[in-house]
C-alpha cells in the first residue's frame, strides 16, 4: 500500500517551482491558475523571491500547496490508481485534499491565502512563539508546557516524530519552556523563526475565520481517505473534513501518530510531493517504509518508473 504526502509550512525556498513550470507544460498551468486565483503573480515570487517576501505566511502556504500540485501533475500519476491514502502537515493537509478532488485548485489557493492571514493576524507580533524539542517525545513535550505555563499558554503543537516536538503559545512560556526542556533532558530546545504561535488556542480568532471560509466552498469525498491532522485516523466525509480544518487551526499536528498508523494499516511506501522535509519524519516512525521524495523532473522520473 501506498501514502501520499504533503508538506508544510518551512518547506518553501525561492526557486521553487520554476525548474519544474519550464519542463512540464502541466506544471506551469497549476501555477498560472493559483495566479489567476490569487490576482497576484506568486509563481514569479516563488521563483525569484525575495525570500522574505516568500516567507510571510500569506504567500507561503499557497505557494507550498501550488509547488506540490505541480509536482502531481507533471507526474501525471492518477491519485486514485496508485495511492491508498493521501495526508499532508498542517497546511499540506489542504494540498492532499486538492490532490484528492476535495477542492478544486483555485479554491484551495484561496482558502490557503485566507489561512496564512488569518493565522497571521490571530496574534499581534511579539506576543507568540513557537520552539522545536529535539531530543524529546511527546510525554516529555506535555511535561515540559505544563511546567512552563504558568497561566499562560503553552501547548505541543506538532507531534512530528518520536524525537522532534513543537510547542507554541505566549512568547514568555515558550521562553521558559526552553530552558525547563533541557533541564528535563531534551537534547536540544530551540525558538523557531515563526511570526505568530500556530496550532494553539490563541489560533481561535483564525479558527473562526476558516470556519467562515470553509463554509461557503463546495467540497467532494477524497479520492482516497485523508489521513487528517487532529484524528491520525482516516476520513472520507466533507462534513468531517470541514470540522476537522477548522479544529486544525488550533489543535495538534498528529504527525507521528498519522504515520504509525498509516504504516500499521498496511503502507510501506510514503511518497512526500514537492519537499523534502516529512521523508526523514517518516524514517524515524516507520523505519521498515520506502520512502521517495518528489522535487526535481528526475525525481519524477524516478517515481513513475517505481510505481
Amino acid at each position: 500500500m501506498r501514502a501520499f504526502i504533503f508538506p508544510g509550512q518551512g518547506s518553501q525556498s525561492v526557486g521553487m517551482g520554476a525548474a519544474l513550470a519550464g519542463a512540464s507544460r502541466e506544471a506551469r498551468s497549476v501555477l498560472e491558475e493559483v495566479d489567476e486565483a490569487l490576482g497576484q503573480s506568486l509563481a514569479r515570487l516563488m521563483a525569484e523571491g525575495p525570500a522574505e517576501e516568500l516567507t510571510l505566511t500569506e504567500n507561503a502556504q499557497p505557494a507550498i500547496m501550488a509547488n506540490a500540485i505541480a509536482t502531481l501533475r507533471a507526474s501525471g500519476i492518477d491519485l486514485q490508481d496508485k495511492a491508498d491514502f493521501v495526508a499532508g502537515h498542517s497546511l499540506g493537509e489542504y494540498s492532499a485534499l486538492c490532490a484528492g478532488g476535495t477542492f478544486d485548485l483555485a479554491t484551495t489557493a484561496r482558502l490557503l491565502k485566507t489561512r496564512g492571514r488569518a493565522m497571521q493576524a490571530a496574534v499581534p507580533v511579539g506576543e507568540g512563539a513557537m520552539a522545536a524539542l529535539l531530543g524529546a517525545d511527546l510525554a516529555l513535550g506535555q511535561r515540559v508546557c505544563e511546567a512552563a505555563a504558568q497561566g499562560e499558554v503553552c501547548t505541543v503543537a506538532n507531534d512530528n516524530d518520536p524525537s522532534q516536538i513543537v510547542i507554541s503559545g505566549h512568547k514568555a512560556a515558550i521562553e521558559r519552556a526552553l530552558e525547563i526542556a533541557r533541564e528535563m533532558g531534551a537534547k536540544r530546545a530551540l525558538l523557531l523563526p515563526v511570526s505568530a504561535p500556530f496550532h494553539c488556542p490563541l489560533m481561535k480568532p483564525a479558527a473562526d475565520a476558516m470556519a467562515e471560509a470553509l463554509a461557503g466552498v463546495a467540497m467532494k469525498p477524497p479520492a482516497v481517505s485523508l489521513y487528517a491532522n487532529v484524528t491520525a485516523s482516516p476520513v472520507d466525509s466533507p462534513d468531517t473534513i470541514r470540522e476537522l480544518l477548522v479544529e486544525q487551526v488550533t489543535g495538534r499536528v498528529r504527525w507521528r501518530e498519522s504515520v504509525a498508523n498509516m504504516a500499521a494499516a498496511g503502507v510501506t511506501h510514503f511518497v512526500e510531493l514537492g519537499g523534502k522535509v516529512l521523508g526523514p519524519m517518516v524514517k524515524r516512525i516507520a523505519p521498515d517504509a520506502g520512502v521517495s521524495s518528489v522535487i526535481t523532473m528526475d525525481d519524477i522520473d524516478a517515481l513513475v518508473k517505481e510505481i
